[in-house]
């Protein structure tokens, strides 16, 4: 199978326009709901539907100015794939995930966002459709991630959850989870499948392990 007609690395445009937004984690086969309502990016998003839709999402580095801090050496480009505007002149966007890039450069270019080089190649996989090849135990892991969320104060629901694929059920997780930055880049930069269940994993374990009536203070990467 593969995702939006692309199906190879070259496929995909060696420039892309991006949005730095820490916090915020797409992943290939994910989708992303955005509402866009600076200036600037309102301007990506009219410029990107006229083009190819496909826009990359990635976090800071934490170096550089906080006017143009620097970015993160990987993101992942997603294609608009669904996108209304308000009255009051807000976007709201769907981003479908495609494939992982590492930045190769920052551009100087006149328009008011910012855009990258992009190298797809050592991510070509993710352009096929991920299968798990690794067992996924699923009742220990449902008891961390129910440790996780009596710690966080948080709630899902549990039917889709229980009934949802390996794949939807991690990406999302990945996604959706309050983690911090640094957490959310590790699980972007996960080999694959496999590789991204195991770093959450390991992040709800280290949940597990604290107690929840401590403070919100960071906890601890292993």
């Amino acid at each position: 199978m593969v995702i939006s007609g692309y199906r190879k690395a070259a496929d995909l445009p060696g420039v892309i326009p991006v949005f730095p937004l820490d916090g915020a984690l797409l992943l290939p086969e994910g989708v992303l709901p955005l509402q866009i309502f600076e200036p600037r990016y309102l301007n990506m998003i009219d410029d990107a539907m006229a083009g190819d839709r496909i826009i990359g999402m990635i976090q800071t580095s934490g170096d550089g100015p906080r006017t143009r801090p620097g970015l993160a050496q990987v993101g992942c480009a997603g294609r608009i794939t669904s996108y209304s505007e308000t009255a009051d002149g807000k976007y709201l966007i769907a981003l479908t995930g495609l494939c992982r890039f590492r930045m190769v450069e920052e551009l100087a270019e006149p328009k008011p966002y910012r855009k990258v080089r992009a190298n797809f190649a050592p991510f070509e996989a993710d352009l096929q459709a991920q299968t798990e090849t690794g067992a996924f135990e699923r009742t220990p892991f449902f008891d961390l991630l129910r440790r996780y969320l009596d710690n966080r104060g948080l709630g899902v629901e549990w039917d889709v959850v229980n009934a949802a694929p390996a794949l939807a059920l991690i990406n999302s997780l990945c996604m959706a989870l309050p983690f911090e930055p640094r957490e959310k880049q590790a699980l972007l930069e996960a080999r694959d499948l496999d590789g991204r269940r195991e770093v959450l994993t390991a992040l709800l374990e280290i949940e597990a392990a604290w107690p929840s009536d401590e403070d919100d203070a960071p906890r601890p990467m292993q």
